[in-house]
């Protein structure tokens, strides 16, 4: 009878870890592959997927995909959420900057949203519609494109981890945080996944590094300022790869007084450039 229980005891403990191995996370490619010891990360990260494209509209699969054709990149975009729960890339509140109509993206359902056509930033009516975050999941899995997310004030950080998670996009993704709670709540979420992390200054690193979150799992943004080398370092110094917004001043500045510029911030320890003006840094880079 003894080696009976015995024998039922063990059937029982196999069962569980063999369940538990089944329900285990398993580490996105990106915290293998997005870290400074074993860089494999594209230098230009696109901005809204892509801006000031004529007859191409930010926050659009058809730009993403017009861009990708044409560069190794990764692509920032925002998820913001309808009236009937869907998810849509959309930066602004409402619509009316970046389609035909006009509204509150909260106000609208799917249904109505697909009625317009969206807008480039020239003012041009495109035939592109807006996006399902589910497709660009699914077409960036398929093309092994990776995604910088910005999740918008009025959504859940919790539904688009999830709405990641269920199209098994992990290893195509980033969850942008703006600061530590952010990091440390998605952190709690998706332990798995690689996480965009403020950090532009001495302070702010500091916090990351003793936040309980492993360096694995970060990307710092530095800002849209220069900081001093030493903050690129230290960064490096911890195996985090290190990114720099161009995006706004630093990207007119390269426009007045030459895309050298952008070589000349690599150069100083950036390892990755968000910018509005992802052709020319491109074109940089290639001389």
């Amino acid at each position: 009878m003894r080696y009976i229980y015995t024998l039922v005891f063990l059937v029982l403990l196999l069962g569980c870890k063999t369940e538990n191995k089944s329900v285990a996370s398993t580490d996105s490619v990106l915290l293998e592959t997005f870290r400074y010891t074993n860089n494999k990360a594209p230098k230009i990260s696109v901005h809204r997927g892509g801006k000031s494209i004529k007859n191409y509209p930010e926050n659009c699969l058809e730009t993403i995909q017009y861009v990708n054709a044409n560069m190794d990149a990764i692509y920032e975009i925002d998820v913001a959420k309808t009236k009937d729960g869907k998810l849509v890339l959309m930066h602004d509140n409402s619509i009316d900057r970046t389609t035909n109509g006009t509204g509150l993206v909260m106000n609208q359902t799917y249904s109505q949203l697909k009625e317009y056509n969206l807008v480039d930033d020239f003012g041009n009516v495109t035939k592109f519609r807006i996006p399902l975050f589910e497709d660009v999941l699914e077409w960036s899995k398929q093309n092994n494109v990776v995604l910088s997310v910005d999740i918008k004030r009025s959504v859940p950080q919790s539904e688009v981890i999830k709405a990641i998670k269920d199209a098994k996009a992990e290893d195509v993704c980033i969850i942008i945080t703006y600061d530590l709670k952010q990091a440390k709540s998605a952190f709690a979420l998706a332990p798995d996944m690689m996480l965009s992390v403020s950090g532009r200054n001495d302070r702010e690193v500091e916090a990351l590094l003793t936040s309980g979150i492993p360096t694995k799992n970060m990307i710092a943004f530095t800002g849209t300022r220069l900081s001093d080398k030493s903050l690129f370092e230290k960064l490096h110094d911890n195996d985090i790869l290190c990114m720099l917004g161009t995006l706004g001043n630093l990207d007119k500045r390269a426009e007045a007084r030459g895309d050298k510029l952008y070589s000349d911030w690599l150069n100083l320890g950036i390892d990755m450039l968000a910018t509005d003006r992802p052709f020319a840094v491109a074109k940089e880079l290639k001389k």
